[in-house]
């Protein structure tokens, strides 16, 4: 066979696996019919062990190819049957009545969590979402959470990732533990200032104060001058504040332009992050379902079990569907032995009854699932 002939012949056995595909799908459909999910699931699941089983060849390299091409095959059919059949869990019905009852807007001047004290960059992000916020601070991310759940407050305002230092880890961890939905997320531009008090100078400088992720936007920095100790504080806010009630010259904080002007500061440095192009993306969250219009990205948690391959097989229920996965988060799960907890980011619209269908059939799965919410 010439490789013209061998190009030719890739062409016709790909449109015979087509083919074939699409006749798959709709004999699975016509196979079960008349059983019910669970004698459906049942036969599915003794058909397709036995069959991997059964797969032998003389080459174990193909073996482990044919294998994971009929576990994705298998998968995919699973979901095109749960998107015609599929179980329509209340999940469905929470997502239509908030599409139907969500306003059109985010209100104006509501009651928002925050952590840190004033001059947080959460406070700026705060000040960029809603008009005329009325803030209440707390001291954690903790905090935040609690105030939204309890109902203290409308929404809280939480950083989830930063472009140059990566995932807020606290913020993702304590997710697991509360219930709330995202409504609206913001990407804020974070540019650092070494910020002291009025005469002094940089050479004077013996001490830093700042949060772990201002400092670690810093490392570059902070590397070129290891003679300057590093101080851990809560918040850049409070870092600011802490270095003016001081009242000394050779202390200094990692922290904002409004910092600056809020707590009389000067800066004795400018732009001292890793990268110009340093952005901190922060979510908005309240403890009500609410969708708001033009809401196109969506967020869930999953914990998958312990089988080969399960994170893929759950990937490929996104892929099958042509939807774009923007994030992938795992996180430990608390009190359990290496098994993790994932968060998915996708840009989907709840509007599309496939997506609908998705979410029920994960939210469905015997596994931990939450639907942290479609947002803006």
């Amino acid at each position: 066979m010439t490789q013209k002939q061998a190009g030719k012949r890739i062409e016709e056995i790909d449109e015979q696996i087509k083919e074939l595909f699409a006749e798959r799908l709709e004999a699975s459909k016509t196979a079960n019919e008349t059983l019910s999910k669970s004698e459906i699931a049942l036969k599915s699941r003794r058909y397709e062990r036995s069959y991997l089983a059964g797969l032998e060849s003389s080459n174990s390299l193909i073996d482990n190819y044919e294998r994971v091409l009929f576990t994705t095959m298998f998968n995919l059919s699973h979901s095109y049957r749960n998107t015609e059949y599929g179980t329509r869990t209340e999940l469905a019905d929470q997502i239509k009545k908030a599409l139907e009852t969500t306003p059109n807007e985010l209100p104006k001047s509501p009651m928002v969590a925050c952590q840190g004290i004033e001059g947080a960059y959460s406070q700026i992000a705060t000040d960029k979402i809603f008009a005329h916020a009325n803030i209440m601070y707390f001291r954690t991310f903790d905090g935040v959470f609690q105030a939204v759940e309890s109902g203290l407050c409308k929404f809280g305002i939480l950083p989830i990732e930063n472009s140059s230092f990566g995932s807020v880890t606290q913020v993702y961890d304590l997710m697991v533990g509360h219930n709330f939905h995202i409504v609206r997320d913001y990407k804020l531009r974070i540019s650092h200032k070494l910020l002291a008090n009025h005469g002094a100078r940089f050479e004077d400088i013996r001490e830093v104060y700042s949060h772990n992720q201002a400092i670690g936007q810093c490392s570059k920095f902070l590397k070129e001058h290891p003679d300057i100790k590093v101080n851990i504080v809560e918040n850049t806010a409070v870092a600011a504040k802490s270095v003016a009630d001081s009242g000394r010259k050779d202390v200094a904080a990692i922290s904002s332009a409004d910092c600056q002007q809020l707590y009389g500061l000067q800066a004795i440095m400018d732009d001292i992050q890793n990268t110009d192009n340093n952005y901190t993306r922060f979510i908005c969250i309240t403890k009500e379902l609410m969708i708001f219009p033009g809401a196109s990205k969506t967020s869930v948690m999953l914990a998958l079990g312990h089988t080969p391959g399960a994170l893929a097989d759950t990937l490929a229920k996104f892929s099958s569907l042509g939807l774009n996965l923007t994030k992938i988060e795992s996180r430990p799960m608390p009190g359990k032995d290496f098994e993790f907890m994932f968060y998915l980011d996708f840009e989907a619209s709840v509007y599309s009854d496939e997506v609908i269908a998705l979410l029920c059939e994960l939210d469905a799965e015997p596994t931990e699932f939450a639907y942290l919410g479609t947002y803006i």
